[in-house]
């Protein structure tokens, strides 16, 4: 595979090895490309941004994991986002008291259309070959990407599988992958290029506020939109579905037993300023009413925040001893990592609705301690299947693959599903597809990887634990 090299350095004022016990702390972070890992050892997840144009204006954030560790001389990273490569920094004495670190990133062929799209360059059109294109339109880039990082590696996992088995009616599937940047305007952009190149469906792997855009973009234009994530429901149509977990069933899972296991009462609400807390918090509204408890405050803010010490502060002056997040990504990762800075955690128990492998794995194992969730897939739960799915995924991606999360089970789920309807019904429309996909909760056999219910997930407990996100009870079926 043909490759570029893209290269940056930074000289510190401190000797190879002070450099090296200060990478992705909080005090070397200024340093060493804004780096944060909690521990430099093989396998950590590790974020940092590259400086790869003027005054910030083009920097990339790179989401990975320690692959290699030199100490004080190299660090290897396999990273997935924005786009899939590897990553290396060295450390160079420079002077008696300084170090050059440099980056060196071989990117391969997409990773430079990633990086000319995001300067505004358009990207290649593939050749019309016949095939059948899904799009999918996933978050490599913006405070979404900790959440997305396996994402678009399972809808290519799904198309592989369709193709290997035939493809579907004698025709091969070709997948579209883009970035929305976590931005609803760069999605609607997307879709606008799809429908161009002739996909038949297009997969929203991405927040609802970017789900919307795509349905009234493509709206009566003959495409369907499937929403592949958790989401607070409404917003359908024949053309346009939603998948995932409803937080009316989440809340169901957590209010009531976080209270009878605390003894707490008194929530704070701690979301965005978008559709989804906005829905989100409506159900838990009810469901703490119902459950006997109160709420004794609420926070919305933008997403891409970066400090809730604001949002701390007003937790501590409401009195509440609970709080549920429904914060996404980045900002979940910044919220829950200054709480337990900030001592929070020692007066209040906290639930949240999107925490998922990933993004637990940059929370940390000494923040993500002890949080709660409640989705329809982990990567660690037998459902049956699983021990497969998780085979043919690292044998495909190698072992530095982010992990399996409920946020990218689904569109390799969904992916599989259409590609049955479509098989079945070739030349029907995006309606009739639509509607066979709504259908297809009645045929489901059980919560069985590649024939589950995308509509009404079982849902599954599962708390932060040092090793990871632990399941801890199964939800009572939703009605």
């Amino acid at each position: 595979m043909q490759t570029t090299t893209v290269a940056a350095e930074r000289t510190v004022a401190r000797t190879p090895h002070e450099v090296f016990a200060l990478f992705g702390t909080s005090r070397g972070a200024g340093w060493v490309f804004g780096a944060r890992c909690d521990e430099v050892r093989t396998g950590a997840p590790v974020s940092l941004r590259l400086p790869l144009g003027e005054q910030g204006r083009h920097d990339v954030d790179v989401l990975g994991r320690l692959c290699r560790v030199v100490p004080a001389a190299v660090i290897d990273i396999e990273h997935t986002q924005p786009w899939r490569g590897r990553l290396t920094l060295r450390f160079t004495p420079a002077g008696p008291r300084g170090t050059r670190v440099q980056a060196r990133a071989h990117v391969p062929a997409e990773g430079v259309e990633w990086l000319l799209h995001r300067r505004g360059i358009p990207l290649p059109e593939p050749p019309d070959d016949g095939a059948i294109r899904l799009g999918v339109i996933a978050t490599s880039s913006g405070p979404g990407a900790v959440y997305s990082l396996s994402a678009e590696l399972m809808a290519e996992l799904a198309v592989d599988e369709i193709n290997a088995d035939g493809g579907i009616a004698g025709h091969p599937v070709r997948l579209l992958p883009a970035d929305d940047a976590t931005d609803a305007e760069q999605a609607a952009a997307e879709a606008e290029r799809m429908v161009r190149l002739g996909c038949r469906a297009v997969f929203v792997n991405s927040t609802s506020a970017s789900f919307d855009a795509v349905r009234r973009v493509l709206a009566g234009r003959g495409v369907l939109v499937v929403h592949t994530v958790l989401n607070e429901g409404g917003g359908v149509s024949p053309t346009a579905i939603r998948f995932g977990e409803r937080p009316h069933a989440q809340l169901e899972a957590l209010v009531a037993p976080t209270m009878a296991t605390t003894g707490a009462r008194r929530w704070f609400l701690v979301g965005e300023g978008y559709v989804w807390s906005y829905g989100a918090h409506a159900a838990a509204q009810r469901a703490i009413a119902r459950a006997g408890g109160e709420v004794a405050g609420e926070a919305l803010s933008p997403l891409g925040t970066s400090d809730f010490s604001a949002t701390i502060d007003a937790v501590r002056r409401s009195g509440a001893d609970l709080v549920l997040s429904t914060l996404v990504g980045a900002d979940e990762v910044a919220f829950e990592r200054q709480s337990e800075a900030a001592g929070l955690r020692e007066s209040t128990r906290t639930v949240s609705l999107a925490l998922e492998e990933s993004t637990l794995a940059h929370i940390g194992p000494r923040a993500g301690n002890g949080l709660r969730t409640a989705l329809g897939y982990f990567q660690d739960n037998p459902v049956a299947g699983n021990a497969e799915l998780v085979g043919r995924y690292r044998a495909a991606f190698g072992t530095w693959a982010p992990a399996i999360t409920a946020l990218s089970e689904t569109v390799y789920e969904a992916i599989h599903q259409y590609a049955r309807v479509l098989h079945r019904d070739p030349d029907g429309s995006a309606a009739g597809h639509g509607q066979a996909l709504m259908r297809s909760r009645d045929r489901a056999g059980g919560d069985v990887v590649g024939a589950r219910d995308l509509l009404r997930p079982q849902l599954y407990v599962a708390e932060g634990r040092p090793s990871g996100l632990q399941v801890v009870g199964e939800a009572a079926p939703t009605r």
